[in-house]
């Protein structure tokens, strides 16, 4: 059973290089971002109240983003490989939960992988996002915003990770096809222990 959670600052390529990994080894890939986009297009009222958080480029609150990624892993236990978090976690806290959450299920978290990307190369790909893509999370002043708090709230796991030796760095400054094959490598040599 193969469990990852892959890290960065917005627009690090986390979504992008989570799709290539669910594919290559079978795990399922859980995004919180696209779990509450979910549930923001169905109009619930989880997806109001996250909308208004999102919208401002805020962080939606530790026990509902739990909740609801529980709810996956239950849904999904059994049924494959293992999973990839894409998103999640985003503080200390969720970190911890995340591995209670696990434990639970009778699993555990095998790699923490950081994707690093140079500041001005996230603020340019998140705007070429945003042209494309509508999210309206993707504009100057909200990307600001979202940067400042993965420094000073997100930040803080990468020592978590560091201290229970599952953190991994994977320099994202290249090509999407480069950074998979780091991702690729790593994972392989995991797997062989």
């Amino acid at each position: 059973m193969l469990n990852i959670v892959i890290f960065g600052a917005p627009g690090s390529g986390k979504g992008t290089q989570s799709v290539l990994i669910a594919q290559k080894y079978g795990l399922v890939h859980l995004s919180t971002g696209d779990i509450l986009r979910d549930e923001i297009a169905k109009g619930t009222t989880i997806g109001k109240f996250a909308n208004t958080l999102i919208s401002k480029g805020d962080l939606v609150p530790d026990d509902l983003i739990i909740k609801l990624l529980n709810q996956k892993i239950i849904e999904h236990k059994g049924f494959c490989n293992g999973f990839i978090f894409d998103g999640f976690p985003r503080t200390v806290t969720q970190a911890q939960a995340l591995d209670e959450m696990l434990a639970q299920n009778g699993k555990k978290l095998s790699l923490m992988l950081d994707l690093q990307v140079k500041e001005s190369m996230l603020i340019d790909r998140l705007i070429a996002r945003g042209k494309t893509s509508g999210r309206s999370d993707d504009n100057l002043e909200t990307i600001q915003k979202r940067l400042t708090i993965y420094h000073h709230v997100t930040a803080p796991v990468v020592d978590f990770y560091k201290s229970t030796k599952r953190f991994n760095a994977i320099s994202n400054n290249t090509t999407v096809e480069d950074c998979f094959l780091q991702i690729e490598k790593l994972i392989d040599s995991f797997k062989l222990i």
